[in-house]
């Protein structure tokens, strides 16, 4: 009797072992980044100066006429290009240094900091998945 007992909770802590390296496994490949051709990346461009509703259109029309690029978005009030695109097909940077040198503008792309990007998403930071990725990825 007590070795039969023994077997199943010998067996019960495998399985139970084995689910949890699975799920670690599955936990890790999901939250790491991989981009392929459907990966869409948004980023930013700050014009140090003011445009008018003509250059936010020149720079639109400008900015979807790139290799890559998905979406655009001038806002002329705030003096911001919000755009999206493939990082398969092209940078950010390498789009935000093609707009600087085609426009007469002071311009640099937005890189939010390490500060900045823990305080963007409280879910994200918290929430035990990624408590458990950020474990799973220290080990190894």
């Amino acid at each position: 009797m007590k070795k039969t007992i023994k077997k199943i909770l010998i067996y019960s802590l495998s399985i139970f072992v084995f689910l949890v390296a699975v799920l670690a496994v599955h936990i890790y490949y999901v939250y790491r980044p991989a981009p392929d051709a459907n990966t869409r990346v948004m980023a930013r461009i700050d014009i140090k100066q003011q445009i008018s509703q003509s250059d936010a259109d020149k720079i639109s029309a400008w900015m979807f006429h790139q290799k890559g690029i998905d979406h655009v978005m001038v806002n002329p009030q705030t003096n911001i290009v919000v755009f999206t695109f493939f990082p398969v097909k092209t940078t950010g940077d390498k789009i935000a240094n093609d707009f600087k040198a085609n426009f007469n503008l002071k311009a640099e792309r937005f890189v939010p900091t390490q500060l900045d990007l823990k305080s963007s998403c409280p879910v994200a930071a918290s929430s035990y998945t990624y408590k458990v990725y950020k474990l799973i990825s220290q080990i190894i």
